[in-house]
């Protein structure tokens, strides 16, 4: 019997949840599908805790997938007509090997399993385009599971050419010299129409869509995910299940996002309390109610979930300290009594948290260490807005932008930390932490309206580029948002030129790869088009 219909049975079947458990659990041995979504389920688990046992089951389970998915493969290469089940099994398999690939960059630090990792994703990025090829031949006969064989290939081609597309320029010239291409608005379609056809990956294509609005449009684009598609596909998930804690953490982020705190805040409180089972979500929903807390300036609650993440989470207990530490720097020395710990004795433990996932830092954590390393001299110059610099790095000034009262707020907390500068004895830092409270303020004015002083800060951390010592991502940064401001203004052509100015002309600075991720994606704005290279070719 057909694979496909095994999983559809064991599925549908009424009668003992138990007894369907363990039936599924032993046909994860022979059934390609069951066997895919029990090693997707481990895998989620190894991507959330990074935990070494996860990630070794997940890789173990994969593996056994993808063996059985060979077991249904097509023999012989000589033909070019395939059944309705080897179908099938080329799409599960290529997903294996796209999972198994993201495996291998967590489980090994040495070169060879970086390498290792690249041809899997490489063949499992052909075999999508061949698949995408027979899906749109005039030969293809639909057999009776073809909806569920097409949603596999869109979700494949779809995933593939969103995240080639969103790659910085350098990045993706070298992918397309290798074989690689990718098209944006081709992806976000694929995706689009594999989540409308309700099939086995319809689910898997509207989460990743609503992974992109909400997350990395936001993140690693210009602060303006499509919350209104994110909303769309959300909702009938939310409808239908109320208490999924998935579905509450997504429409969290989407409040978040509208810069609705209290709603976002109500909503990843929900989250938590909906299952115990996975703390992973948990900590998910505290990262993202510590940056609520943070937005609202209400810094001892932020503190309270930091904590709660240093102590449970394995993901960057440098990036948690530093946020800490962060926190306490903004209160008063009574209220950092209540807590038991100071900014200063936390601020100096940042450097030896210091971990490596797939042999390399993370680049937040990297950020954290060099930026707490000053309180490790004899005489520590006190960093003067941790916290709002580091909401920078992670967009966040997009969300207080839309609300005024949020966004004063947050420009009266740098004045402060202005007077506080000029009130301190002139270091060689000083230039440093100088251009930073100027971005910042620039960021504050621009969300307020005041495009003309806001131009003036950008222009000013420019200005000093040479006297800064050690924030060199500061200037690169400036010219960023002093081209989204002429872009707001109608000043297309300043904004490329600055852009440009921005890409081109630095290298080596923090959080660089996040920057040019951000770069590209006002350039695609300034220019009204998507540079992003050619869709998979179909057959003719």
């Amino acid at each position: 019997k057909f694979d496909f219909l095994t999983w559809q049975q064991s599925h549908v079947s009424h009668g003992d949840t138990r007894s369907n458990i363990l039936n599924s659990r032993r046909l994860t041995k022979d059934s390609m599908y069951h066997a895919l979504t029990y090693a997707t389920i481990l895998e989620m688990q190894a991507m959330m805790t990074f935990e070494p046992q996860h990630i070794l089951a997940a890789g173990t389970t994969m593996k056994e997938a993808q063996a059985i998915c060979q077991r249904h493969r097509k023999k012989s290469s000589f033909s070019k007509n395939f059944t309705e089940e080897e179908l099938h099994a080329e799409v599960c398999y290529a997903e294996c090997l796209l999972q198994r690939a993201a495996l291998t960059f967590l489980q090994d630090e040495n070169m060879i399993s970086f390498i290792k990792g690249g041809i899997k994703v490489r063949n499992s990025y052909q075999t999508y385009k061949e698949l995408h090829t027979v899906l749109n031949s005039s030969a293809y006969s639909q057999g009776h599971n073809h909806g569920h064989f097409e949603g596999g290939v869109k979700l494949g081609v779809g995933a593939f050419n969103l995240m080639i597309s969103m790659l910085p320029t350098r990045t993706l010239k070298l992918l397309e010299f290798v074989g690689f291409s990718g098209n944006k608005d081709f992806g976000l379609q694929q995706l689009q129409e594999g989540s409308k056809e309700g099939t086995f990956r319809s689910f898997l294509c509207n989460m990743l869509l609503l992974c992109y609005h909400t997350f990395m449009s936001f993140i690693l684009g210009t602060g303006e995910g499509d919350v209104h598609d994110a909303e769309k596909l959300l909702q009938p998930y939310l409808q239908k299940y109320p208490k999924g804690s998935i579905f509450l953490f997504f429409a969290g982020r989407i409040e978040e996002m509208k810069g609705n705190l209290d709603a976002a805040i109500t909503r990843f409180q929900e989250c938590c309390e909906a299952q115990q089972q996975w703390k992973e979500f948990h900590h998910m929903c505290y990262w993202e109610l510590m940056w609520c807390f943070t937005y609202k300036k209400h810094f001892k609650m932020a503190y309270f979930y930091a904590d709660l993440l240093s102590k449970e989470n394995c993901w960057s207990k440098a990036t948690y300290m530093y946020m800490k530490a962060a926190y306490l720097s903004m209160l008063t020395a009574d209220d950092c009594l209540t807590f038991g710990e100071t900014a200063f004795t936390l601020f100096r433990q940042v450097p030896g948290l210091k971990q490596k996932i797939a042999g390399k830092s993370l680049p937040t954590e990297k950020f954290a260490i060099r930026k707490a390393r000053r309180y490790l001299a004899e005489n520590p110059i006190p960093l003067p807005a941790p916290p709002l610099e580091m909401m920078y790095i992670w967009n966040g000034y997009t969300v207080i932008g839309k609300h005024k009262d949020l966004t004063e707020g947050m420009l009266k907390t740098l004045d402060e930390a202005q007077k506080k500068l000029d009130s301190c004895p002139r270091t060689d830092l000083s230039i440093d932490d100088q251009c930073l409270l100027s971005l910042l303020k620039g960021l504050c004015l621009k969300h307020l309206g005041h495009q003309e002083e806001a131009e003036h800060y950008f222009t000013l951390v420019l200005c000093n580029e040479t006297q800064i010592k050690y924030d060199h991502y500061l200037v690169p940064n400036a010219l960023l948002e002093h081209g989204l401001l002429c872009l707001e203004q109608g000043r297309r052509d300043e904004a490329i030129k600055l852009l440009e100015a921005a890409k081109q002309n630095y290298k080596n600075y923090s959080m660089e790869s996040r920057t040019h991720f951000r770069i590209q994606a006002a350039l695609h704005k300034a220019r009204g088009t998507r540079e992003n290279g050619t869709h998979v070719p179909a057959s003719p």
